[in-house]
């Protein structure tokens, strides 16, 4: 039998060294290839097109509810802590917004003022941040419900000071850019 299967292999050897497959193996799978039309990837996105966008509105929904009730539980988180300072930073906040009103009515080149200045007039500075988080990591303290109150004040009595000087300097709340500068 080793004989038979060695002779067989010199006699036909010619055929095992052959390059590839045969032209009818290529023809045959070429007109099956063609016969298939689109891919399965593509025939399922065309499918599920509409899971997909269902899915993504939903994702979307569920990222902007945590944002909005982790916004709502950080404004009450303040008053169950402390319930007299929420009192107080609505009183000092309304107080510090007209002020800043009435300092944003007047020309940017009469303010004076760059940028960064102007951040620092705003009530939520870095300062105010760091005095809010320590105050719910110690609601108890009372040293740090005074160093509240005592920002909100000196942020009023700056704001004020503000104001005088620019009064001083004859411009008027009223006046727009345009108008000052027809008056110079």
């Amino acid at each position: 039998m080793p004989d038979n299967f060695e002779n067989f292999i010199q006699q036909h050897r010619e055929e095992f060294e052959m390059p590839g497959p045969s032209p009818r193996v290529w023809d045959a799978l070429e007109k099956e290839l063609t016969n298939q039309g689109k891919g399965r990837v593509v025939q399922l996105l065309q499918k599920n097109w509409f899971k997909a966008a269902v899915i993504l509105v939903l994702m979307i929904n569920a990222g902007a509810l945590f944002y909005f009730t982790k916004h709502k539980q950080h404004q009450q988180e303040l008053a169950v802590i402390a319930p007299e300072m929420q009192e107080a930073k609505a009183y000092y906040t309304s107080r510090i917004n007209e002020k800043l009103q009435l300092i944003n009515a007047y020309p940017v080149d009469e303010l004076g003022l760059d940028s960064t200045a102007r951040k620092e007039l705003e009530l939520r500075n870095d300062t105010y941040k760091a005095l809010e988080k320590e105050l719910k990591n110690n609601p108890g303290n009372e040293r740090i419900r005074a160093a509240l109150v005592r920002y909100y004040q000196l942020k009023l009595d700056l704001l004020d000071k503000i104001l005088e000087e620019l009064q001083q300097k004859r411009a008027t709340p009223g006046h727009t850019k345009k108008q000052y500068e027809a008056e110079i």
